[in-house]
Parts: structure tokens; C-alpha cells; sequence
């Protein structure tokens, strides 16, 4: 009998695109999250110190003990202010998150925008009660997929960044006379966001798929590509190179 998993260690979560292509993300853990929001507070509580610091320089002395009385106020504003702009510019990452190598996305797995940021960031109170996330705690240890309360109202999910390195062969495609062409440079600067996730995720991910699953995922992006950048494939480019050029032109060029 095989030992049941640790809902405190991290899961994985699975997604599986329309050309029936699985990608993996491993979730985080609740120690890793815990560890992220400590040093969030920190810095919730130091900025919200030093504006009241500041409120109390300029208003002290023409209101007495009104700067102060804002004091709860301008914490949870700051706390909701933080957490939602950071999530929502920043990738779904604010700074704990960043250190601890986190990342909030959508359970398609994209990533997150304002709504997304907004609503799990408002259901903070809640998840809170009555102490230390204990609400938030029980919720993600019974969800199945770490998810406090927030979470599972707007939709997301918080998992480990993987750390991929960009492979050296990536412009190596037999088509690098492109990258040279302004036309095509800025058709490709133009892709939305969404579609720049999903070439660059496919080519940073693509070893780890079976050859009919990458065959597969790379003819539906092949064509794709095609149609967003109007403009024909090279006939000596395969599928996959085409999408690897067009990876190569995103990232930026080194001297």
C-alpha cells in the first residue's frame, strides 16, 4: 500500500491544452506560502508605519490623533493595495513570492490580471479568520489543489516557478534570416500576451513531451502563428522551427 501524499508538500496540477497536450505545474506548498505572506506582512507593515509616520509629520500638529485613528484603515488599504497591484503587473508574484520562487495563475494556467488579483486579495479577511490564516489554512489543506478561499473565488491557483533555462539552440532554426527582417521582428513584438505565454511555455517545455504530443502541439501552433502574424511559414521550416523562431524573436537579443 502506497503512502497517501502530505497535503502540506507540494501537489501538481495539470492542464491540458485543446490539442489534448498536458502541461504539469507544481503547486505550492503551504510552509512555502506561509513564508511568502511573512515577508509580505513585513513590508505591509512597514510601508503602512511609514506613511502614517508621514501623516502625522504633515496633519499632527494642525489635527491632533487623526492621522493615527486612520491607522487600520490605511493598513488594509495598503495590505489589498499591495497584494492586488503587485499580482496583477508583476505576474502574479508580489515580493514574497518572488523570493520564495512563487507564482499565482489561473487554473487554465495563464496568468492572472486585475480581476483575477482583485478578488482573491478582497476574500483576504475572510481567509484570515480567526488567526494566521487558519480559514485560508483548512480551505487549501481540503481543497485538493492548496486553494484558500480567495483562491477558489477568483480562480487560482499558486505554484512553484520552474526554473527553465532558454535553450541555446532556440534560433538555431534554419530560418535566422528572419530574425534579421524589421517586418517580421515587429509582427512578432505585436503577439498579445496570452500568445507570447504559449509559444514561449511550448518551447521552454517541449522536451518534456512525448513526439506525438509535441508533433501535435507544434502543427496547431504552426498554423496559428501564421494566421496572428499574416504571413506565410517558410517552406523549409517545420512546425516546431517556425515556432522556435518566432520564440527567438520575443526574447531579447544579445550583442
Amino acid at each position: 500500500m502506497t503512502d497517501a501524499p502530505d497535503p502540506l508538500l507540494d501537489g501538481t496540477h495539470a492542464v491540458l491544452t485543446p490539442e489534448y497536450v498536458e502541461f504539469r505545474f507544481t503547486l505550492a506548498g503551504l510552509y512555502s506560502r506561509f513564508l511568502a505572506w511573512f515577508f509580505d506582512a513585513l513590508l505591509v507593515v512597514a510601508l503602512t508605519l511609514a506613511l502614517l509616520t508621514a501623516l502625522n509629520l504633515t496633519l499632527g500638529a494642525a489635527f491632533p490623533g487623526f492621522a493615527s485613528a486612520l491607522g487600520i484603515v490605511l493598513y488594509f488599504l495598503v495590505d489589498w493595495g499591495y497584494g492586488i497591484a503587485l499580482e496583477t503587473f508583476w505576474s502574479g508574484q508580489t515580493v514574497g513570492k518572488k523570493l520564495l520562487g512563487l507564482r499565482v495563475i489561473q487554473r487554465s494556467g495563464v496568468r492572472i490580471g486585475f480581476y483575477h488579483a482583485a478578488l482573491r486579495n478582497l476574500a483576504r479577511p475572510v481567509d484570515r479568520l480567526p488567526l494566521f490564516y487558519l480559514v485560508g489554512g483548512l480551505s487549501a489543506l481540503l481543497s485538493g489543489a492548496q486553494q484558500r478561499l480567495g483562491d477558489m473565488l477568483a480562480g487560482t491557483l499558486v505554484v512553484r516557478e520552474r526554473r527553465l533555462k532558454t535553450p541555446s539552440a532556440i534560433g538555431a532554426t534554419g530560418g535566422e534570416g528572419l530574425l534579421a527582417d524589421p517586418l517580421f521582428v515587429a509582427r512578432v513584438k505585436r503577439l498579445g500576451t496570452e500568445a507570447r505565454e504559449v509559444v514561449l511555455s511550448a518551447v521552454l517545455r517541449r522536451e518534456e513531451l512525448r513526439m506525438e504530443a509535441r508533433l501535435r502541439l507544434f502543427s496547431a501552433l504552426g498554423t496559428k502563428l501564421q494566421e496572428l502574424l499574416a504571413m506565410e511559414k517558410p517552406a523549409h521550416l517545420s512546425d516546431e522551427k517556425w515556432t522556435l523562431l518566432v520564440a527567438a524573436a520575443l526574447l531579447p537579443r544579445t550583442a
